[in-house]
């Protein structure tokens, strides 16, 4: 399987760059070819143009402005992203990756008539996320309703591929968890990527 592995944290020595390595050289291991993609190492712009969005919903959209990232999505298998959560939403970085590399005629097509859109990544058959929060399980859960997952799993994932393995795991309290919590953590990953 061909999985683009997406990173999204500025610092390299993260929290979030170790358990991208974790899953980079669990699935090498276990013979998958992996596509690191470590938007800040590459030097993502996240900013959607003038251009890209005024003809966002005109037919055939062109995605030139966003290559070579439109490409390395079309050749994957699956997805895995590794990220924080701040201020219980995706990095700006992230965000911006969706907006200008998931887009009309690349993740799905618009529908003219202004019904459901139509998902058009059909080579994805995972779609998976390692990701970290600041707050309690409870603050993320209870109170916040888990707004990453349902971002993710309801709106990004099942309006770009249909029938695809989702899967999101967070490790919760990020800024009060000890080494102890962190090695667990790492450990977790290393066994489900390990299954894929």
């Amino acid at each position: 399987m061909r999985i683009l592995l997406v990173l999204a944290h500025p610092l390299e020595d993260s929290f979030a760059a170790s358990i991208a390595e974790t899953a980079r050289r669990t699935l090498t291991a276990n013979g998958h070819t992996v596509d690191l993609l470590d938007l800040y190492r590459e030097d993502f712009d996240p900013r959607l143009s003038e251009s890209e969005r005024a003809r966002y919903f005109a037919p055939d959209y062109d995605p030139a402005e966003a290559e070579p990232f439109v490409s390395r999505l079309k050749q994957a298998d699956g997805i895995i992203l590794v990220f924080p959560q701040w201020w219980f939403n995706f990095p700006a970085i992230l965000k911006g990756f969706f907006d200008r590399v998931f887009v009309p005629g690349v993740a799905f097509e618009n529908d003219p008539a202004g019904g459901r859109i139509q998902p058009r990544l059909g080579n994805i058959r995972l779609f998976w996320a390692f990701t970290t929060t600041g707050s309690p399980w409870w603050v993320v859960n209870l109170y916040m309703g888990n707004p990453v997952r349902r971002l993710l799993k309801r709106g990004i994932a099942a309006f770009c591929a249909k029938g695809l393995d989702f899967r999101m795991v967070n490790l919760h309290d990020m800024d009060r968890a000890d080494e102890d919590k962190r090695r667990a953590h790492v450990a977790r990953v290393e066994k489900l990527v390990g299954r894929i």
